[in-house]
C-alpha cells in the first residue's frame, strides 16, 4: 500500500547498487532510541507468555468502564463493525453512482430495510445488460477518513468495490481498484489487513481469508496484550500500586522502554511492505515485543519526495522529525533513565495522543502544550506549560500570521495533505518541520532503494523477500527480482537450504520453471520437501509453485503430486484445488477432478474458474451440454466479462447451432479483448456456419 518515503535517506548509512540499477539499503538506522540496550527488561510481562490468552474487551470493561466508554468512541474503537445504519458515515440517495471508467461497471450502494447492499451493473446505451446485487456485512473505518465495505461468503471475507470518502463526502472505488484493477467482489481480506483494522481475528488454518471469529473494532488487548493472567491476578486480589510500580500481569505501553512503546504503535502505523520472520504470523506480535522479532517493514526510498507519504505512516514520519531525534538524544543522555514512564524523557506517540480519547475530542491546546514543553522561550526546556502564551511562542511568524491560524502549531508544522495511497483523503503529516515552499515540494523523484523501517540489522534473505514482495504487490519491474537474486546469492551454495522457499518463489516469478525444478531436485533429490501447515501458507505456496513448474514442463504426474501437497496444506485456498482438479482432468482422473470442483463450488460459491472448468469437464467427459451451459451461465452471472467463460459459452452455443447468440458473445468479446486469438478463430467459424 505504500510507495515512497524518500526522507528515510538521511537515516540510512549504506546503499549497495546492483547491476540491474536497483539499489537496496544494507540496513535502516533511524536515530538511536533510548533504552535500546535494555529492551529485554520487559520479559517478565505475563502477556508475553504463550499460555496467556485473549479475554476480549467486554472483560476489560468490567473494571475499566470509564476508559472503555471513552476509548470506544476513538478511531481505533470504531475501526470495524457490522454494516448497519448507525455504523455508516455515508450518505445514500438514488443518484449515488460509482464509475469504473476502464471496465464500464457502475455501482449503486443502498439500503434494503436494515441491510446494506451494493448493486453492480453494466449499460449498453440506455439499456441495463447486466446487474448483480451483493449484501455488505461489515464496514471498515471509523468514518473520520473513510468507510470501506466487506462481504462475507461462507466466512470468507472480500472487499467490495465501494468506499465512502468522508472528508470529501463522495463515493468512489477503493484504493487499488482504480485504473483497470477493479477486482470487483473478489479481493481477499487477509490476516495482514484484518490484524490492523480489527481486534484479533481467528483465521481458519489452511485458508487466506476464512475466519472463525471476527471481533468488532480494535480492542484493549491490541495495545495491552492478552489479559487472562491479569484477570486471574486481580480476581485473586493480587493488586499493584501502579503509581509506584509496574504491574507485570498486563502491559501498560506508557511504562515500556521507549523503543518498545513505539513498536506498539508501529505495528500498524508504519504500514508498508511487510516481510514476516521465519515461522511468524501477523497475529504473533504482542505489546512488549520488538516488532522486528516478528516482522520487518520495508519502504521504497526516493530522493526528492519528502512531502509524499501514505495514510498509515504516522510513526515513521514522526521519527524523521528533529523534535523526535532531539528528544531521543536528550533522553539517552539523561541521568534519570529509570522513570516509571520513560517516554516522558523523550517524544513518542503518546506525548501528544491519549489513545483512550478520540482525537476529535482532544483540544488543540493539548497538542500545542506538547510543543511548548520545548519551544517556550520563557521557561526551562523541560517544563511543560499548561496554557498557550502568544508572546512566548518560539515562532518566526508574525503575530498576524499566528492569529490567522489560531496560534495552532500543528497547522503550519504538521499540515494536513493528501496521502499517496488513498484518494480524496487529507491526513496530518507527522513529519514535524518548518513549512516548506511549493518549489521544494515539486522536486524530481529518483528511486534509491528499499529500506527497512523498524530494524537496523536485516539479513540478505529478508531483504531479498522484500524485493520479491515489492515486485508482486507494487511494481512489475524485473530489476526488483534481479536485486533479490543477487542478495540471495551473497551466501552462495551454503545458503541454498536456508533460501529454498525464496529461490522457488523468485524463479517462479521470473518464469524460469526449469530453474525451480533444478533447485528442488538439487536439495531434495526428487523427494517431496518436508512441509507443514502455517498461518502464512508458505509451504503450500512453495508446493503450488513447484507444481506449476512441473506443469509448464509437461510433467503432469509430478505436477499433480505437488498440487495435492498444496491442497493438503491449504485446503481452503481455491486456486490450489482448482489447479489440482484441472491437472487431474487432463490426466484422466475425472472422478477426482469432479470431487474437487464440487468442493470448491460449495465452499466458495463465487469462485468463477471452478464453474468454467467444471462446465468443460461435464461437456467433454459426459457430453452433458445442458449442465455445461448452466456452469458457464453461472460464471457469467458472477463475472460477465470473463474471457474463458465467454469462450466456453459461445462454444456450447455453436455446438447447439445457436449461431446468432454465439456471434453476439464473440463480437462483444473481441471488441473488449482484441488480442484474443481463440475468440477470433471461433468468430470466423461461426461466420462460415451461418
Amino acid at each position: 500500500m505504500t510507495r515512497n518515503f524518500s526522507c528515510l535517506l538521511h537515516r540510512f548509512y549504506s546503499y549497495i547498487v546492483l547491476s540491474s540499477a536497483i539499489a537496496f539499503s544494507a540496513s535502516c538506522n533511524f536515530s538511536k532510541d533510548p533504552s535500546q540496550s535494555n529492551l529485554n527488561a520487559e520479559a517478565n510481562y505475563a502477556s508475553l507468555l504463550d499460555s496467556t490468552q485473549y479475554v476480549g474487551m467486554s472483560m476489560c470493561r468490567q473494571c475499566h468502564s470509564t476508559i472503555y466508554d471513552s476509548y470506544i468512541q476513538t478511531g481505533m474503537g470504531q475501526s470495524f463493525g457490522l454494516a448497519n445504519r448507525s455504523k455508516s458515515s455515508a450518505h445514500f440517495d438514488e443518484h449515488v453512482l460509482i464509475r469504473d471508467s476502464v471496465n464500464g461497471y457502475l455501482y449503486h450502494p443502498g439500503w434494503d430495510g436494515d441491510s446494506l447492499y451494493l448493486l453492480e451493473f453494466l449499460m449498453r446505451g440506455k439499456d441495463t445488460v447486466y446487474q448483480r446485487k451483493e449484501r455488505i456485512n461489515y464496514i471498515v473505518g471509523s468514518g473520520q477518513h473513510t468507510n470501506s465495505h466487506i462481504r462475507d461468503v461462507n466466512d470468507y471475507l472480500f472487499q467490495v468495490p465501494a468506499t465512502y470518502y468522508t472528508q470529501s463526502g463522495q463515493w468512489d472505488l477503493p484504493p487499488g481498484f482504480e485504473r483497470g484493477f477493479n477486482s470487483r467482489f473478489s479481493r481477499k481480506i487477509e490476516l495482514e489487513c484484518m490484524s490492523c483494522h480489527n481486534g484479533m481475528p481467528e483465521l481458519v488454518a489452511g485458508s487466506e481469508n476464512k475466519y472463525l471469529k471476527i471481533p468488532n473494532g480494535i480492542d484493549c488487548e491490541r495495545c495491552h496484550g492478552p489479559g487472562s493472567k491479569h484477570v486471574a491476578e486481580k480476581m485473586n486480589r493480587n493488586l499493584v500500586d501502579t503509581s509506584k510500580f509496574i504491574d507485570y500481569s498486563i502491559v501498560n505501553p506508557s511504562k515500556l522502554p521507549i523503543a518498545l512503546q513505539m513498536d506498539v504503535c508501529q505495528r500498524c502505523h508504519i504500514q508498508g511492505n511487510v516481510v514476516l520472520n521465519e515461522g511468524k504470523s501477523f497475529s504473533d506480535f504482542r505489546p512488549g515485543m520488538k516488532l522486528s522479532s516478528v516482522m520487518n517493514v520495508f519502504m521504497p526510498v526516493y530522493k526528492g519526495d519528502q512531502d509524499e507519504h501514505i495514510m498509515a505512516s504516522h510513526a515513521e514520519r514522526l521519527k524523521m522529525s528533529r523534535c523526535f531525534i532531539g528528544a531521543a538524544a536528550r533522553a539517552e543522555n539523561s541521568s534519570d533513565k529509570k522513570q516509571l514512564k520513560p517516554y516522558k524523557n523523550a517524544m513518542t506517540c503518546i506525548t501528544c495522543h491519549n489513545p483512550h480519547i478520540s482525537v476529535k475530542k482532544t483540544g488543540k491546546d493539548v497538542f500545542n502544550n506538547s510543543c511548548l514543553s520545548c519551544h517556550d522561550q520563557s521557561s526551562d526546556a523541560s517544563r511543560v506549560k499548561n496554557t498557550v502564551s502568544h508572546s512566548n511562542l518560539s515562532c518566526a511568524e508574525s503575530e498576524v500570521t499566528r492569529m490567522k491560524f489560531e496560534n495552532n502549531c500543528v497547522t503550519c508544522h504538521m499540515p494536513k495533505n493528501g496521502s499517496i495511497d488513498i484518494p480524496h483523503v487529507r491526513v496530518t503529516d507527522h513529519y514535524i518541520r518548518k513549512p516548506v515552499s511549493e518549489k521544494e515540494v515539486n522536486r524530481i523523484r529518483e528511486f534509491i532503494g528499499l529500506a527497512c523501517i523498524n530494524n537496523e540489522k536485516v539479513d540478505s534473505i529478508t531483504r531479498a523477500k522484500a524485493f520479491i514482495a515489492y515486485f508482486e504487490k507494487f511494481s512489475s519491474n524485473p530489476a526488483f527480482l534481479d536485486s533479490a537474486e543477487q542478495l540471495i546469492n551473497i551466501g552462495g551454495e551454503k545458503n541454498l537450504m536456508q533460501s529454498f522457499h525464496v529461490l522457488v518463489h523468485l524463479y517462479y516469478l521470473k518464469e524460469n520453471y526449469e530453474k525451480v525444478l533444478e533447485i528442488n531436485r538439487k536439495i531434495f533429490k526428487e523427494a517431496i520437501f518436508p512441509s507443514k501447515t502455517s498461518a502464512d501458507n508458505r509451504d503450500a505456496w512453495t508446493a503450488y509453485r513447484i507444481g506449476q513448474s512441473y506443469m509448464e514442463s509437461s510433467n503432469i504426474k509430478s505436477a499433480i503430486e505437488y498440487y495435492q501437497l498444496a491442497v493438503n496444506l491449504a485446503a481452503y485456498q481455491p486456486d490450489f484445488r482448482n489447479k489440482l482438479a484441472s491437472a487431474q482432468h487432463d490426466a484422466g482422473m475425472v472422478s477426482e477432478a469432479e470431487k474437487n470442483y464440487l468442493f470448491i463450488m460449495k465452499e466458495n460459491p463465487d469462485f468463477v474458474p471452478a464453474y468454467t472448468n467444471y462446465g468443460y469437464l461435464r461437456l467433454t467427459e459426459f457430453q452433458d451440454v445442458m449442465q455445461a451451459e448452466q456452469m458457464y451461465d453461472r460464471a457469467l452471472t458472477l463475472d460477465p466479462l470473463n474471457e474463458q467463460a465467454m469462450i466456453n459459452k459461445s462454444g456450447v452455443l455453436i455446438y447447439r447451432k445457436r449461431f446468432r447468440e454465439a456471434e453476439a458473445i464473440l463480437k462483444s468479446l473481441i471488441s473488449r479483448y482484441p488480442a484474443n486469438a481463440q475468440a477470433k478463430d471461433l468468430y470466423r467459424r461461426v461466420q462460415s456456419m451461418k
